[in-house]
């Protein structure tokens, strides 16, 4: 007997969104929204999102930047906005080289003029590899609000939400198993099902518990096989 023939599934290119309307409110984040949507009533004009991989920084900073019409700038080269009135968004700063001089004149700049300064990072800025020291005095004075790691009730909500943008139903024994099994991340979320959704669509087949199973072990063998 041979295999039978697999149905090679389309790629439509769903794409998470990023409105205000997508985004999932739980304790973990409920801070960093709050302060998003205060915007302009800022009570600093330096504010600065903290959080790990997958905690939905970037899609904070989207939200903000499609309600200030922020002029994104990158980490490494702040002093290209110079002359630039504002407000700016420097998304995923504090990992690699960050244009100090560049950022100390930008903040500067910004509590001058009264403009608006959001910055998105895995570290508190104490940790950022900043050596200018009124650079580092500037920074403490920013407001930093911390995001948490995707609790529960987040999760279990971004994935139904992934899994209807794709007009999938599924179980609620399939959202609970996979928020017990898989890595506390917005975008491991969105990977899984996109995963499960190919894994089904091959197989002819709805998403069920044992099709998680079988999509999250090969995950996980696949990631250790890439650490190792």
């Amino acid at each position: 007997m041979t295999d039978a023939p697999r149905q090679l599934p389309l790629d439509l290119g769903h794409e998470p969104g990023y409105s205000r309307d997508d985004l999932i409110v739980t304790a973990s984040n409920m801070a960093a929204v709050d302060i998003v949507d205060r915007w302009p009533g800022w009570i600093s004009p330096v504010v600065i999102l903290a959080g790990p991989i997958g905690s939905g920084k970037t899609h904070l900073a989207a939200v903000w930047k499609a309600e200030s019409d922020a002029i994104v700038i990158d980490a490494a080269s702040i002093g290209t906005a110079s002359g630039a009135s504002g407000p700016f968004l420097i998304d995923d700063i504090g990992d690699g080289p960050i244009d100090e001089a560049g950022l100390f004149h930008l903040i500067n700049n910004v509590r001058q003029s009264g403009s608006s300064l959001l910055m998105t990072s895995r570290r508190w800025p104490a940790s950022w590899p900043v050596t200018l020291p009124d650079l580092a005095s500037r920074l403490k004075a920013a407001t930093t609000v911390e995001i948490g790691e995707p609790d529960d009730i987040l999760l279990s909500g971004v994935l139904y939400k992934l899994f209807s943008d794709r007009q999938i139903a599924v179980d609620p024994n399939v959202i609970s198993f996979l928020v017990s099994h898989i890595e506390r991340s917005l975008s491991t979320a969105n990977r899984i099902v996109e995963r499960l959704d190919r894994a089904a669509l091959e197989k002819k087949s709805k998403i069920t518990r044992a099709l998680a199973a079988s999509v999250v072990t090969a995950i996980d063998e696949g990631q250790a096989t890439f650490d190792l």
